[in-house]
């Protein structure tokens, strides 16, 4: 037999089964056992709390022929045909694909039939949004009063789409987010079931990203399971989902509330580095800040209210007191409005980096408090960084000039010549030999002349990409030269009608005009050719 999926292997097969959704599992038992069969109800609520799985029971349980408490018994012939799904007495229609008015034409008509095994005919009717305005007029009437034999169970994720009049006349049952305490439960069963473990960090990974989705729970496992043979760490849990982990988070949150953009960026590296998608990381940013906000504003209570631990609640309080509210609202927008920006942009990366940047520069930011960008340039005095002589105080006083640092005295070199030396012509082959990936550049690339103490080359303007790559291996280059010349040996360059042999001024004379720059700054002097 093929494999089948967790989700659906451990599907719940009664009431009791079923977890997170206690009221309503204890209601539906109820009317089982009283007898108090609804015609029609609507199990609504988002994806993955249950709502087909308590259907699929209670159209077993309303049809049993020995139920227990309310559940179905699954030994009698009733429960083994529903649950092999070989019964014509239980109907299961997707309303995506079958939302127009000749489905549920057919559907009345098929409706006055009764049963051939079971006590009641059962219709669950999944995604019942998605029926056509045609097809929920046509329902109407047999949904008002169907036949005594006729039960209808309705599920949707998006019940305020459907008409009020079709409310009106359903029991609703609403299905909430399964916390992850329940979550974790039942996935410590379905891994003593099948012989697997996990840890607890796994576990806790696994069940904050199904975000209160059963379904979703199992499904991230199943992907866990099949990624090793042995026990599930709460590294290959993160690795397999995408996340920062809730460690790299608060060191994350640190680096944007202490201003240390670097920081930020390098742990953005780090985990872009172990797979991460930068909208799944911006999104656990959002909810980590979000856990800060809460903090601040519920001291009392934060543990249970967040689904963390102790330890964890009490650093989120220890952030909340390190930042003031206007700057967590303005990282709280940033990180917001970049989250469906990535989902469009050709390098979503770029837009993470850019938040945390802008998340680290209050001081820079047009919709930045007072009170914030003050407390941004007191940071900055008191680490010293406002301090730092800035760029043009390293330049000397006007009129006293300094004289530039002497150089140590450069080895002997060759003399100048306009033929290519053999010492460059060892060094090309050692390239060659050693890259054979840059051969092709190097073959293209023409010698034209060599000082003594720089090779000056030149490629044809086709070559411009030769050239382009051997720039972005310069250093490799002048390595293999100075090996053979036995002195430093710098490489220049060019393409053909702009290189160095047909420029104005001289090389020397380049050396000089640069020096004095260096000196007197270049806004001071003016080359006249």
């Amino acid at each position: 037999m093929s494999y089948q999926a967790l989700y659906r292997a451990w599907r719940p097969d009664t009431f009791t089964e079923i977890c997170g959704q206690d009221a309503i599992t204890r209601t539906l038992k109820r009317q089982v056992m009283t007898g108090h069969i609804a015609h029609a109800y609507l199990f609504c609520g988002t994806r993955g709390t249950g709502k087909t799985t308590a259907a699929k029971v209670l159209s077993r349980a309303i049809n049993c022929l020995n139920p227990r408490d309310g559940d179905p018994c699954g030994e009698c012939e009733i429960c083994r045909a529903l649950k092999q799904e070989t019964s014509m007495d239980v109907v299961e229609i997707d309303a995506a694909s079958n939302n127009g008015v000749d489905e549920i034409r057919d559907l009345r008509e098929k409706i006055k039939y009764p049963p051939t095994l079971t006590k009641y005919k059962v219709y669950i009717i999944d995604e019942v949004h998605m029926l056509s305005t045609g097809a929920f007029n046509a329902l109407l009437k047999t949904l008002e009063e169907p036949p005594k034999h006729a039960v209808f169970i309705l599920a949707t994720t998006e019940p305020q789409r459907l008409p009020a009049t079709i409310l009106s006349r359903c029991q609703r049952f609403d299905f909430h987010r399964i916390s992850m305490d329940v979550i974790v439960e039942r996935l410590m069963v379905v891994l003593g079931g099948i012989g697997r473990s996990a840890s607890d960090e796994a576990l806790n990974e696994i069940a904050r990203a199904a975000e209160g989705a059963m379904r979703d729970a199992l499904s991230l496992l199943d992907v866990c399971l099949s990624y090793t043979d042995g026990e599930v760490s709460g590294q290959l849990a993160r690795d397999v989902l995408g996340t920062a982990g809730r460690a790299a988070m608060f060191d994350f949150v640190d680096a944007l509330i202490d201003g240390d953009a670097g920081s930020a960026l390098t742990q953005i590296d780090q985990v872009m580095r172990r797979g991460s998608d930068p909208q799944v990381f911006i999104r656990d940013t959002v909810a980590h800040l979000r856990g800060v906000m809460l903090a601040g504003a519920v001291p009392e209570g934060l543990a249970e209210l967040l689904e963390i631990t102790p330890e964890d609640a009490g650093h989120f309080a220890e952030q909340s007191k390190r930042i003031g509210p206007e700057g967590l609202n303005r990282m709280l927008e940033l990180f917001m409005r970049a989250e469906p920006d990535t989902k469009w942009a050709s390098r979503p990366r770029t837009i993470l980096e850019l938040a945390a940047v802008r998340a680290c520069h209050p001081e820079k930011e047009p919709d930045a408090s007072v009170a914030e960008r003050l407390e941004r340039v007191e940071k900055l005095i008191e680490s010293g960084a406002a301090a730092r002589p800035a760029r043009s105080a390293a330049r000397p006083a006007a009129g006293k000039p300094e004289k530039p640092a002497e150089k140590a005295a450069p080895k002997p070199a060759p003399t100048p010549s306009e033929e290519p030396p053999r010492e460059y012509l060892d060094a090309l082959a050692r390239l060659q030999d050693e890259n054979p990936s840059i051969r092709a550049p190097l073959e293209s690339m023409r010698f034209i002349r060599f000082d003594g103490q720089k090779v000056v080359v030149e490629f044809s303007k086709k070559g411009m990409m030769h050239m382009k790559l051997l720039e972005r291996k310069k250093a490799l280059i002048e390595g293999a030269l100075a090996d053979a010349f036995g002195a430093p040996v710098g490489i220049s360059m060019s393409l053909e009608g702009s290189g160095a042999a047909e420029k104005k001024v001289s090389d020397v004379a380049r050396e000089v005009i640069n020096q004095a720059y260096d000196v007197f700054g270049r806004d001071k002097i003016n080359i006249d050719e």
